[in-house]
């Protein structure tokens, strides 16, 4: 109606027109009469009849066209209303409760016997007040609706700006609303996407997901068994592979004699997820008089943008699978990884030949650079400081500036700092701070980590962004997080500690270097803390490295003097033992708030060894307070994994050797959350 008196107006205007002509005709027409002209008269005669046509046309037209534009306004009105009534979008217009008040034939047929409840948050539990749109905004949302789904636009529509809009009398854009609620509509628009999602679901189950299999032990499996047996029990194992491969439709293709490649559409990943891949155990139980076991490492590369993106995530996730020691299958999903498997223990690789390169690629670069930090990790132990001292040696054997950056020192290493203060000049002593390094390093320095393989978990992390050159040594497993830009990373879950693997560089450097006995005694020491004396991870290597330090002149009593206990510490120790709560039978916890205790996580990492000789522990945990965290030691023998229980609170470690750091919680939170944790992964079947 607004639109048609704006019409009406603009035809009065020129309706008007023929009248204000006349009028100037009638005035032309009296001048000249005042001068006794005869066309005065003929004028002015002419004029008035011109107006009298004028007003008469003028009241005729006038009710003609507004009866013509009513009429078409209407019928222009109950078209706009058909169409949008019979529209095949399902549309229905509400009040800003949900209240319905109009809906069309698609939404009628949309709801069906729904259309029967009068607001439509009843009609969708989707869809509530909370969050319908406010202030002119639009929004929108997705809805199930037997079986079909929809796209929800809902649009707020503010009254007050359709009134001033109409009034205006002209198009024009519409000013921001302020933040205060208006009256005002919901306008709700139902668009059917259940096709598209379907389609979209279909292309993605059909997309191509790339997989390896490597068996982690194919050497040293097949040096240990009769040669008549060895073609026999390849067969078996790549017979496993195959028929698992085909209940997945997957295509597999041996490569080399121990690696395979499979490709599957992505439909039939979840069913692979679901079995927990099975392969490792099916694997595993393969014995044909071999003395042992055959494991496998699987990695699955999934949702990538290129083929060759997906492959290259396959094979990242495999070397995040060997680096966590094999016999496990890692799925890398863009950026998320998931861990299955993981039971056993990596068994320790004779030959020394991956030591001696990654010893010849160390010093090559050690020699292109003139300063070198050295650095562990936060809360320093002795297989950290060890390592660190050993390289530290060989930085100097190499007349290179060299560091060792540890912020502050704890119970734990304190014998092994003494003995380096008293064997070294001041100026030589080799430790700085944190402060210290970031302001020494420049363009030609390289970092060398030992014994962690996370930049969060490093005694610096500032120190690890700001350093192009980064060598990392490490025997734990790797997880997500692990350093990636390394030039250099030498990380092998079955050495024993990280002393023995720096023991083992060492002896292939070409400039061997002599070391100090309080140097060997910290590498020394570092392999002692690690195996617990030789009895948790001692192989054939860890020997030979102890043997080679003895050797360098370690000496045995000499450490042990070193690392004795204090009595307080040891009534810690024992009190700890005794109030120990067995759970699930098999499970030991207990607690220890060391917040005054020096030294407290050593306390409680030998508290949890101890518990282990209690008969019937699979695994032991022990709940440490300290000042700025929680920390929590994690012990088992050989059948549990308490690595993949720490990486849950975001730690990590050795199948039988793991700890995590907990902050902004309690130890009553985290002994109720560990004791769920193994509830749920014992139900499970992944421990």
């Amino acid at each position: 109606m607004k639109q048609n008196k704006k019409i009406s107006k603009h035809i009065k205007y020129n309706l008007w027109i023929s009248i204000f002509t006349a009028v100037v005709f009638l005035s032309i027409g009296f001048s000249l009469i005042s001068v006794r002209s005869v066309w005065g008269y003929l004028t002015l005669a002419a004029s008035l009849v011109y107006l009298a046509v004028s007003i008469v046309h003028y009241e005729y037209f006038e009710k003609m066209a507004a009866s013509e534009l009513l009429s078409a306004g209407f019928e222009q009105g109950q078209i706009q209303k058909n169409l949008l009534k019979e529209l095949p979008i399902p549309y229905v217009l509400t009040d800003e409760s949900g209240a319905v008040l109009w809906y069309n034939m698609g939404f009628a047929e949309m709801a069906g016997e729904k259309i029967q409840k009068k607001n439509i948050t009843q009609m969708f539990a989707m869809l509530y007040k909370k969050v319908f749109p406010k202030n002119g905004a639009t929004k929108e949302f997705s809805i199930t609706l037997d079986e079909k789904k929809y796209r929800v636009e809902c649009k707020n529509v503010l009254l007050e700006e359709e009134t001033e809009t109409e009034d205006n009398g002209e198009s024009q854009e519409v000013q921001e609303p302020e933040a205060s609620e208006s009256d005002g509509l919901l306008a709700f628009y139902f668009f059917d996407e259940t096709q598209l999602i379907d389609y979209k679901e279909e292309s993605r189950s059909r997309r191509m997901v790339a997989g390896l299999i490597y068996i982690d032990n194919y050497e040293e499996v097949l040096e240990n068994m009769e040669e008549v047996r060895q073609s026999l029990l390849l067969a078996l194992v790549e017979r496993k592979v195959v028929r698992y491969m085909q209940g997945l439709d997957a295509i597999v293709k041996k490569f080399e004699k121990d690696k395979f490649l499979f490709v599957f559409e992505e439909q039939n990943l979840q069913k692979l997820m679901e079995s927990k891949f099975s392969l490792l155990d099916e694997v595993r139980m393969i014995n044909i008089g071999n003395e042992l076991s055959m494991t496998l490492s699987i990695s699955v590369g999934v949702n990538a943008p290129t083929y060759v993106d997906t492959y290259e995530s396959a094979r990242i996730a495999m070397d995040l699978a060997l680096g966590r020691g094999g016999d496990q299958a890692v799925v890398k999903e863009g950026d998320a990884i998931s861990y299955y498997g993981g039971k056993t223990q990596k068994v320790e690789k004779s030959t020394r030949v991956k030591a001696r390169v990654k010893a010849h690629a160390l010093r090559e670069i050690m020699m292109t650079h003139d300063n070198i930090f050295i650095m562990g990790h936060r809360m320093p132990d002795a297989d950290s400081v060890g390592a660190a001292l050993g390289i530290y040696r060989l930085c100097k054997t190499f007349e290179k500036n060299s560091y060792i950056v540890m912020d502050k020192d704890c119970a734990a290493i304190r014998p092994i700092v003494e003995g380096v203060m008293s064997s070294e000049k001041e100026e030589d002593f080799p430790f700085i701070t944190n402060e210290q390094a970031l302001a020494l390093k420049d363009n030609n320095s390289m970092l060398i980590i030992v014994d962690v393989n996370r930049a969060g978990m490093t005694e610096c992390p500032e120190l690890v962004k700001s350093i192009q050159t980064i060598v990392v040594l490490d025997h734990h497993r790797q997880t997500n997080d692990t350093i990636k830009n390394a030039v250099v990373s030498y990380v092998e879950p079955y050495a024993s500690s990280s002393c023995e693997m720096v023991a083992e560089i060492l002896q292939y450097i070409a400039d061997r270097p002599s070391l100090k006995p309080i140097e060997a005694d910290a590498l020394y020491s570092g392999i002692l803390v690690d195996t617990d004396n030789f009895v948790v991870k001692a192989g054939v290597r860890t020997f030979e490295a102890a043997a080679f330090l003895r050797r360098a002149g370690a000496d045995v009593t000499r450490v042990r003097k070193m690392f004795r206990e204090d009595i307080d510490h040891c009534k810690i120790r024992a009190d700890i033992v005794s109030r120990a709560e067995l759970f699930q039978g098999e499970f030991a916890i207990s607690t220890l708030d060391g917040r005054e205790v020096d030294g407290a996580t050593v306390i409680g990492a030998k508290a949890a060894n101890e518990l282990l000789d209690v008969q019937g522990i699979r695994g032991s945990f022990v709940v440490t307070e300290l000042k700025e965290f929680i920390y929590v030691s994690a012990r088992s023998i050989d059948d549990l994994n308490v690595q993949i229980i720490m990486e849950k609170f975001g730690g990590g470690g050795h199948l039988t050797v793991a700890a995590a750091q907990l902050k902004d919680t309690t130890v009553k939170q985290v002994v109720q959350d560990l004791k769920d944790l193994l509830s749920s992964m014992r139900e499970e079947g992944d421990i």
